[in-house]
């Protein structure tokens, strides 16, 4: 017998989130609108679309410059994160010599580095690519790492008696076994790629790099 379409699962891991999104925002038109609250202080869904509507050069304008560059940032974080933990993976020896220096890009606020680095590079939408890559790489790098060694022993060592090569564990054994951690990997950077953009629209920031203003803001 075949279920009806609201009761497959797929369906309802839309449908239901999409319900409550169109109750909460009808909730929220009609509540405001009943109430009088001020556009200045709450706006309305309506007057969120109208203001869409009516500036949307200027918003998809923006929307094209920030979506650039955190895709571009995106795709090199994720093939210089997968690559280098892919040589982490072959040496161990390698791994202690840079992975203290990957740490520490990580554990340094993007606020203190991105000044820098746009003055160093001087293209700013390069350099935002940088900063934003920089953020995005560690979380692949690490979680491709351990899916990359978190591979059962018996398998390792059954690859290993009949004599397979290391690209042959690499590609047949450990890379099937990483593409969970590296999913999730790609889950956490494609918000942290975001974050260096939002760092350089803040106007501390911008009277830090006054020059960079006209460059930053589309």
């Amino acid at each position: 017998m075949v279920k009806p379409l609201i009761q497959h699962p797929a369906m309802q891991r839309i449908a239901a989130p999409f319900m409550l999104g169109c109750f909460l925002l009808l909730t929220w038109q009609l509540s405001f609108q009943q109430l009088e609250v001020p556009v200045y202080v709450v706006p309305k869904p309506s007057d969120i679309v109208m203001a869409m509507m009516n500036q949307s050069s200027l918003l998809f304008g923006s929307l094209w410059v920030t979506l650039k560059i955190t895709l571009l940032a995106f795709a090199c974080a994720v093939i210089i994160g997968t690559l280098i933990a892919f040589l982490f993976v072959q040496s161990r020896v390698v791994e202690a010599c840079f992975m203290p220096y990957a740490i520490l890009f990580q554990v340094t606020p993007i606020v203190a580095i991105a000044p820098l680095v746009i003055i160093w590079i001087q293209n700013t939408t390069l350099a935002l690519v940088v900063c934003a890559m920089l953020v995005a790489v560690f979380p692949i790098l690490t979680n491709t790492t351990l899916g990359l060694r978190s591979v059962n022993k018996g398998l390792l060592n059954l690859f290993q008696i009949n004599k397979a090569s290391r690209w042959q564990i690499l590609m047949r054994l450990r890379v099937p076994n990483a593409l969970p951690y590296f999913f999730g990997g790609l889950r956490i950077s494609c918000g942290l790629a975001l974050e260096p953009y939002r760092v350089c629209r803040r106007p501390s920031f911008l009277r830090e790099c006054p020059d960079e203003k006209s460059k930053i803001y589309p």
